[in-house]
């Protein structure tokens, strides 16, 4: 295993880098002023489509998406540009169009869309002029267990219709958002991961009713299109825009899933150098009992101890992105659960700790560190729980004593 940076990656952290420092960063005041100013808190702010525009300029686009349709990365190349767009995570991942979850939808439809799918979907997406919400989650069912789902997906003549109700759907609220992806139960019949399937339902279809806004400790998140939940009520879309055929949601939704819970840990990585950056500036610059805070044994524990997470994390998700690469995403299984479980445990240790370096002003909006404390958080829920991937790897590790 080589974990060195190649020569486009290497060029590429260079650009991307320089783009943050020149263009995000400083954007990040101007976008929550406009979206404060704004009528409504699910207005797309003007400052995203002026940096849509510089970042596609300079290449720096569909950085996510392997193949032609992307930028043609690995995951071992794409792994540190993902983390250095994870320092700005309101802005910085749709500004250069590898937002979630948008990105996990065009990996879908990349993969399992048929021409006229991808042509009416999927080239929009790519070009940034859409947005679109995946709808999996559902508030009557423990969703970290797919195939307990019950919204239903019933063929009726050359039509599918759709009943149920989804929340946690991100991106909804966004104007922009023109597609969902929906998951739901085609046959209950059918044995229990072949009853599931996926389905493509414009916004706009009779009977989709967006009920409200989901709230994630007190934020809207409508800086990046915001959770909905939504109810599909009679709601009838053309047979053909199922996605791969009846019975192949839960398989979609896992080859979904792998790719998402990655891109997740590679952003939450940059998170946590932020976190950790934003701890040593206050700690060094403030005084406290007769001098710096920094000189606190317990405050430079903290710091020692996140640098020595992060790289540790940090390896383990390199190592997953190249297995992924080389075994594919069934050969990193294991990988895939184990970042996903230490890398929001590092992440909301690390934000925990430089709130409380930074005393009232951590729990203010004169930081970022309150809304990055609440999205580590919430990593610990999405794409499956800790404790469900925590559960499989143990069943995988004791099967070999068994």
């Amino acid at each position: 295993m080589d974990f060195g940076y190649d020569d486009r990656t290497e060029q590429l952290r260079a650009q991307l880098t320089e783009f943050m420092d020149e263009h995000v960063h400083p954007a990040e005041p101007v976008l929550h002023e406009q979206l404060a100013a704004a009528d409504s808190r699910w207005t797309h702010a003007p400052i995203i489509d002026e940096l849509k525009a510089k970042a596609r300029e300079r290449g720096l686009w569909n950085l996510f998406l392997p193949g032609a349709d992307g930028a043609g990365l690995t995951n071992l190349q794409y792994a540190p540009l993902a983390e250095i767009m994870g320092r700005s995570p309101t802005l910085a991942p749709e500004v250069f169009n590898c937002s979630a979850p948008d990105t996990g939808n065009m990996e879908v439809l990349a993969e399992f869309g048929t021409p006229q799918q991808r042509e009416r979907w999927l080239k929009p997406l790519l070009d940034g002029e859409i947005r679109s919400a995946f709808c999996m989650t559902e508030p009557e069912v423990a969703s970290s267990d797919a195939t307990n789902i019950g919204t239903r997906i019933e063929r009726d003549g050359d039509s599918y219709v759709i009943n149920g109700r989804k929340w946690w759907s991100s991106g909804a609220m966004s104007p922009r958002c023109k597609v969902l992806i929906v998951m739901g139960k085609s046959d209950p019949e059918a044995e229990r991961h072949r009853q599931q399937s996926q389905i493509l339902v414009p916004v706009d279809t009779p009977g989709v009713r967006i009920e409200r806004g989901m709230h994630v400790f007190g934020y809207d998140d409508g800086d990046h299109g915001g959770h909905a939940e939504i109810v599909f009520d009679d709601v009838r879309v053309p047979a053909e825009n199922i996605i791969s055929g009846e019975g192949e949601g839960f398989a979609i939704a896992q080859a979904r899933l792998g790719p998402g819970r990655i891109h997740h840990c590679m952003r939450a990585i940059g998170m946590a150098e932020r976190a950790l950056e934003l701890m040593c500036r206050r700690v060094t610059s403030r005084r406290a009992f007769g001098g710096p805070i920094a000189d606190q044994g317990v405050v430079q524990q903290w710091i020692a101890d996140a640098r020595i997470n992060i790289e540790t994390n940090r390896l383990l998700t390199l190592k997953t992105a190249w297995l992924m690469d080389t075994v594919g995403n069934k050969g990193a299984h294991t990988e895939i659960q184990a970042i996903k479980v230490a890398v929001p445990q590092m992440v909301t240790t690390i934000v925990d700790r430089a709130i409380q370096a930074h005393g009232a002003a951590g729990v203010s909006q004169d930081t970022p560190l309150a809304s990055l404390y609440a999205h580590a958080r919430t990593l610990h829920i999405v794409d499956g729980p800790d404790e469900v991937h925590r559960r499989s790897m143990a069943r995988r590790e004791l099967k070999k004593y068994r």
